[in-house]
């Protein structure tokens, strides 16, 4: 690890701590920061996963750090100079576009170096929708959670190459390491998603937030079409939270209803083991409709040892190897992906163990967290050597919708 001052002090600003990829590396990076003696503070509105943080020895400043009304952000800036100057803190770090409005006038109030991560590859329809992700460029450097990511900050925003550095997402592979699974925590989520005991289908799970672009959909769609072909090798395992999302969830449970696929297909809710998940598992699958910046999901399973279908597009290009590590799919076609899964299952259990096991050797070199949070670190200790006070943004208009990765 680079080293850091001593009074190193961290502020990341994130919208929640609730679920998701950049919510996870903010807490990895929190905790590498502590590891070296330094602080780290999230502003936040809190969530879940706001425990983990402080068991790791991190403190959060609560703030509705997700609102995108401009006289909220607006405080959010005022409490945001309030903690800089009372922490002392030496970087600021924004991990989304609404806070990071906030965080860029707090940092340029203070004179503090600013950096963004671009976590997600967000559309851009207008003038204003192009401003608004802009902001995500205005830090002394950029970090891209992908290659696809950093090419596309790059050729959207117009901006030096040598200002966007590329750092994937990190795995805990002290987490994720089949080794420290145990057999209850595997037998416990088999028990609490009605997994019937020695069940010989293929088990493939979809683990992700339960909302359109991440398809759920879809994938019930091709499994109703392999039902219509008389096909009933597999068993879908869909794990996420709906965040709220009744409608789609809805929605979802009629599709199954529809095709008859109760006992095919489970909506087995938010998962809080996804390793045992993953070992529970034998396939994993990310057909997501859009691009996926970087996308955790095809890569935690890999790490697992679990060979991944994942869909031709985006940063899954990147992650998965196909043939080698999984397979990648046309994103989008049901047919397509109803082929795959039938061509996973005649893969055998023999040839997915060896995919698996490349798939395993791969993402512990490429994708671990110790490598990524080395990686943010150097950045912090750049932008401290050469801090040169980033531009001024005028106030806030009105902002559009936000997805993150």
């Amino acid at each position: 690890m680079p080293d850091l001052p001593a009074d190193f002090t961290l502020l990341q600003v994130t919208p929640e701590l609730e679920t998701g990829g950049a919510e996870q590396t903010t807490i990895d990076v929190a905790h590498a920061v502590v590891a070296q003696g330094g602080k780290a503070l999230v502003a936040t509105k809190g969530g879940r996963m706001a425990s983990r943080l402080e068991a790791d020895g991190g403190r959060l400043a609560h703030m509705p750090a997700q609102s995108k009304n401009p006289l909220v952000m607006l405080g959010n800036a005022a409490r945001l100079i309030d903690l800089i100057r009372r922490e002392k803190v030496s970087v600021v770090h924004a991990r989304s576009r609404a806070p990071a409005f906030s965080a860029l006038w707090a940092a340029h109030a203070t004179k503090v170096p600013f950096v963004c991560t671009y976590h997600g590859v967000y559309n851009a329809k207008s003038n204003l929708k192009r401003w608004y992700n802009a902001v995500m460029t205005k830090g002394d450097l950029v970090i891209a959670n992908s290659e696809y990511t950093r090419q596309h900050v790059i050729k959207e925003h117009g901006i030096a190459p040598e200002k966007v550095v590329a750092i994937p997402r990190g795995v805990d592979l002290a987490r994720f390491e089949p080794g420290v699974v145990g057999g209850e925590r595997i037998e416990a989520l088999r028990k609490a998603w009605g997994v019937a005991p020695g069940e010989r289908r293929l088990k493939v799970l979809l683990a992700g937030r339960l909302t359109r672009w991440k398809g759920q959909g879809l994938l019930v769609e091709a499994m109703t079409l392999l039902k219509a072909r008389g096909e009933d090798r597999i068993l879908l395992l869909l794990a996420g939270d709906d965040q709220g999302r009744k409608g789609y969830r809805a929605e979802l449970e009629a599709a199954i209803a529809a095709g008859g696929l109760q006992d095919a297909v489970k909506l087995v809710g938010h998962c809080d083991d996804m390793p045992a998940a993953y070992m529970l598992a034998d396939l994993a699958i990310a057909p997501s409709l859009e691009p996926e910046a970087f996308g955790r999901t095809a890569v935690e399973p890999q790490v697992m040892g679990r060979p991944v279908l994942a869909s031709d597009h985006g940063a899954t290009c990147e992650t998965v190897v196909p043939g080698e590590t999984g397979w990648l799919v046309r994103a989008g076609n049901a047919q397509a992906w109803a082929d795959a899964l039938l061509e996973a299952c005649e893969a055998g259990a023999h040839r997915r163990h060896l995919m698996g096991m490349a798939a395993r050797l791969r993402a512990r070199r490429l994708y671990s967290v110790d490598a990524m949070c080395e990686a943010t670190l150097k950045v912090y200790a750049q932008i401290l050597g050469a801090h040169i006070p980033g531009p001024h943004i005028p106030g806030p208009s009105v902002v559009g919708s936000e997805r993150s990765s």
